[in-house]
């Protein structure tokens, strides 16, 4: 019996796509994200929501305060720190916010993003949907950077803060992001 093809039906759940990498040559850290949630995509910046914790988590790590500047001096901030961001997923249906809801997704090129970046050494994925399936598209490429998988910082994974916190601080220290 053959199985019917599903194709994406743009009625169902509307299709999100991702922002633009945010990374200069000087890149030696990169955070890829799964996909924007609904908060980040009506404000057009990675980590909108109130509750996400990726500003303050990365402030702890970089020993700066995040939260409280304007989002453009927050990404000179992690661009001066050598960090860039980006997501795994290019653009899905998916209705909500919610990882475990996006369907029909196309995957960026994270090998030739990699490529460009002559400093990159550490990639790390925020959540475990941008780790399986960021390590899926790097395919071998993976094995030449150092990989780091970390809590999510969205409000939607429960971990307590702390805890969060002690994994992200596994990025701190490392040479990748002394500020240049």
């Amino acid at each position: 019996m053959i199985s019917p093809v599903l194709l994406p039906d743009e009625s169902a759940d509307p299709l999100k796509r991702c922002f633009d990498p945010v990374v200069d040559a000087d890149t030696r850290l990169l955070i890829l994200g799964s996909l924007p949630g609904e908060k980040s995509l009506a404000h057009s910046q990675y980590y909108a929501h109130p509750q996400n914790k990726f500003w303050r988590l990365l402030g702890e790590v970089l020993g700066v305060e995040l939260t409280s500047l304007p989002y453009e001096a927050r990404l000179s901030t992690l661009l001066a720190h050598g960090v860039g961001l980006w997501d795994v997923v290019a653009q899905a249906q998916r209705a909500g916010s919610l990882d475990s809801n996006i369907r029909f997704r196309d995957d960026n090129d994270l090998v030739a993003l990699a490529a460009s970046l002559p400093r990159l050494q550490t990639i790390a994925f925020n959540g475990g949907t941008a780790a399986k399936l960021g390590i899926k598209v790097l395919g071998e490429h993976a094995q030449r950077y150092r990989i780091v998988s970390l809590p999510s910082s969205s409000p939607a994974y429960t971990l307590a803060y702390a805890q969060k916190l002690q994994a992200w601080l596994s990025l701190r220290g490392q040479q990748e992001l002394a500020a240049h």
